[in-house]
């Protein structure tokens, strides 16, 4: 750190500021845009085609694996809508702005949501991916989950009003989660982690049967697992076993450019965690398509062999830019890796132990385990009751991940007596749902006229 660095920290640390003042700081911003003004929903005047965005999202992908996205975009409106995140964020650059910046997850949807282990074992849930995370306004993430959870609750057959409702909660959980962060101490917001036990301090208690069966799953999604499944030895090697078009082998070089980058990426991890890494010895890579929204992103997965029969699979993902970039103003960055990286680090109470970024190629990535106990809670499959708790425990969770980067007094004294926000928010929603369903019909169109290839799983 330089020493204008440490100029400024010593300042800050210096500087107490009384809670209610930092409250008033949010019912401020409050005044000047009102919780009602965050029911409109405009479109950019700019806003491309359906047609036009698919194409200039698909830049710079593998131009063979374009129609698979495209496939699986199509498979519902809230498949389009996991695709489309930069499409949103031109809509939500022109919406109303709460003047509060916090590093957003930048694609904060329903099945954005999951399940990993801690290095001690435990089971937790928070945001799991953060492609397009950036600082921004917290709105953005909060008016995107409530749109994912009315678009997963019409694909799972829930009715309009428990389709609302379930958005609404998520708003009021956010609202009741700041004000908790914001009246205990700093170093336990912090480092406050979502297990099973929080279902019930959310009102989530519907979902206990769903967390159990997910935790328990995820449990044995390991690397080990993904090892006795996905490989076999050949002669004194272990290999992945090819499996097309979803993991296929790939060349002897393109797997040493991937191994070349690999000290690269050892060099971003914390100290403690150089020791451990080095132990293991590289065995196989091979590309895997993965994703949605991310389908033809360059994307390797390496076997790693540790002590004994121990087998550690890493994921190495091609970082692309933000598609929030353009709407936030935001400079270019070095690494789009290293963006990636230190916004999980900010927004996750636990990150990977193993998450770090390199440059294959030319191609800047992260990197991190394939398998870290990971599980899901699929929100369309949830019934009416069970798609309301999970909207309460993920506005929960994007509360708590934004209070790490915002102070939760602040946006507490915004959100407070924040019924109308509910509303808003849960009506934007609505409204916006509506728009990905025509936009998944243009979408469709596009596909039957033959102007957009799709190939279809």
């Amino acid at each position: 750190m330089g020493e204008r660095k440490r100029a400024e920290a010593a300042v800050a640390l210096g500087h107490w500021v009384e809670p209610e003042e930092v409250l008033a700081r949010g019912r401020e911003l409050r005044a000047a845009v009102s919780h009602e003004a965050h029911r409109k929903m405009p479109l950019a005047p700019d806003r491309p085609t359906v047609v036009e965005f698919m194409g200039t999202s698909n830049a710079g992908r593998l131009p063979e694996l374009v129609p698979l996205r495209t496939g699986r975009m199509l498979a519902s409106p809230f498949a389009f809508f996991r695709g489309s995140a930069g499409l949103m964020a031109g809509d939500l650059a022109v919406g109303a702005r709460s003047g509060q910046d916090a590093q957003l997850c930048g694609d904060a949807h329903a099945a954005n949501f999951g399940l990993y282990g801690t290095p001690e074992g435990q089971i937790v849930m928070d945001i799991n991916d953060f492609d397009e995370t950036l600082p921004g306004p917290w709105e953005w993430d909060l008016k995107r989950l409530a749109t994912s959870l009315v678009l997963a609750g019409r694909e799972g057959g829930v009715s309009e009003k428990g389709c609302r409702d379930a958005a609404s909660d998520a708003v009021h959980a956010y609202r009741d989660a700041v004000r908790h962060l914001a009246q205990i101490p700093f170093l336990d917001s912090w480092s406050a982690l979502f297990d099973e036990s929080v279902l019930t301090k959310t009102r989530a208690d519907d979902l206990l049967d769903n967390f159990s069966k997910a935790a328990s799953k995820a449990r044995k999604n390991t690397s080990a697992r993904v090892a006795a499944k996905w490989t076999r030895r050949e002669g004194e090697h272990i290999r992945f076993v090819a499996d097309p078009p979803v993991l296929t082998r790939i060349s002897p070089e393109a797997a040493q450019s991937v191994v070349d980058a690999l000290p690269s990426y050892v060099d971003t991890l914390r100290e403690s965690r150089y020791n451990l890494i080095m132990r293991y010895g590289v065995s196989d890579v091979a590309f895997r398509v993965v994703g949605t929204g991310s389908v033809g992103c360059r994307n390797f997965l390496i076997l790693l062999h540790g002590n004994g029969e121990e087998a550690l699979v890493l994921q190495a993902k091609e970082a692309r830019p933000s598609a929030l970039a353009p709407f936030l103003g935001a400079p270019a960055v070095k690494h789009e890796g290293k963006r990636i990286v230190h916004g999980a680090r900010l927004v996750q109470a636990e990150t990977d132990i193993l998450l770090g970024w390199t440059t294959i190629d030319g191609r800047p990535y992260i990197v991190r385990q394939f398998r870290n106990r990971k599980g899901e809670i699929d929100a369309t499959t949830l019934k009416r009751d069970d798609l309301d708790d999970y909207g309460r425990l993920a506005g929960a969770l994007l509360a708590r991940a934004h209070s790490r980067s915002v102070d939760p007094r602040l946006l507490a004294g915004y959100c407070e007596d924040g019924d109308e926000l509910d509303e808003a928010i849960a009506r934007y929603a609505l409204d916006y749902a509506d728009q990905t369903s025509a936009d998944h019909e243009a979408l469709a169109a596009a596909v039957r006229s033959g102007r957009l290839p799709a190939e279809i799983e």
